[in-house]
């Protein structure tokens, strides 16, 4: 039996268990999607059951139901920024600026090497001393972008 033989034959309870079925889905697969195909279908078999209708009428309804709410959604996501407690939780390097440490290797030929914590990172900045006390100001992937920290310049021994 193919799709539109069941439709036209159970009309709005087709409809209701599909959109029954699509908020199932939800829940194994999620992202936001299948919510508003689910709640199309659930109106659709509704709509049917109130206003007797052919299937490319409840196609039409349940096309233009799930376009609009999923668009509607996405719109009013890209809207409403995402706010986080911890927005670097995953960004190790971007924890990292304002912090400062002491060169392990010096900065020659713009790379050098520094610890902070447990790791030793690659760092970039201009030509400094082995022992030099410096800030972490950025980043380019795991590479620290910094600068000395010193007043005077001088060299500190950690």
């Amino acid at each position: 039996m193919d799709l539109i033989n069941l439709i036209a034959e159970y009309g709005g309870w087709s409809w209701l268990v599909a959109g029954v079925l699509l908020l199932a889905l939800e829940l194994v697969v999620p992202g936001g999607v299948f919510v508003w195909f689910g709640m199309a279908g659930i109106i659709t078999g509704v709509f049917s059951f109130v206003v007797p209708s052919d299937w490319p009428l409840q196609w039409a309804v349940f096309g233009v139901l799930s376009i609009g709410g999923l668009a509607g959604w996405l719109a009013l996501r890209k809207r409403m920024p995402v706010t986080s407690d911890r927005p670097h939780l995953n960004q190790r390097a971007a924890r990292l600026v304002g912090q400062r440490g002491f060169l392990s290797e010096p900065i020659v030929g713009q790379i050098g090497r520094m610890e902070l914590g447990e790791s030793v990172w690659r760092v970039t900045g201009p030509e400094l001393p082995a022992g030099h006390l410096v800030e972490v100001t950025g980043f380019k992937g795991n590479l620290l972008e910094v600068k000395s920290a010193n007043d005077e310049g001088r060299v500190e021994v950690a």
